[in-house]
């Protein structure tokens, strides 16, 4: 059996949404990396927080390895990295999310 792609894996992290921006982790720029081991049958999500000591961290950590979970069960081992590098800045939004935050 194969896995999913890192795009499919992206989508399905589209349904993990900050709590207090309201706005999903990859229109956020929060993930960094999608890799996939095929023998292992696992992935590694390399993602980021906008603060380091965001008190929703956990939650939102949690929310995408069970979303992950969820939608692909052929991935045995799945593993959410917390990095700080690069540490993230609102230039790593999407378009779509700096419209909706009125950053410009």
């Amino acid at each position: 059996m194969s896995l999913p792609t890192p795009e499919e894996i992206k989508e399905v992290l589209k349904q993990v949404v900050d709590p207090e921006l309201h706005i999903d982790v990859v229109n956020l720029g929060l993930i960094y990396d999608i890799r996939l081991d095929e023998e292992k049958q696992s992935v590694d999500v390399d993602m980021t927080l906008t603060a380091p000591g965001c008190p929703m961290g956990p939650q939102i950590l949690t929310d995408a390895y069970y979303k992950i979970q969820n939608a692909f069960p052929e991935i045995k081992d799945i593993n959410i990295n917390l990095v700080w590098v690069p540490f993230w800045n609102p230039e790593m939004m999407t378009e779509e999310a700096k419209e909706m935050l009125g950053y410009f």
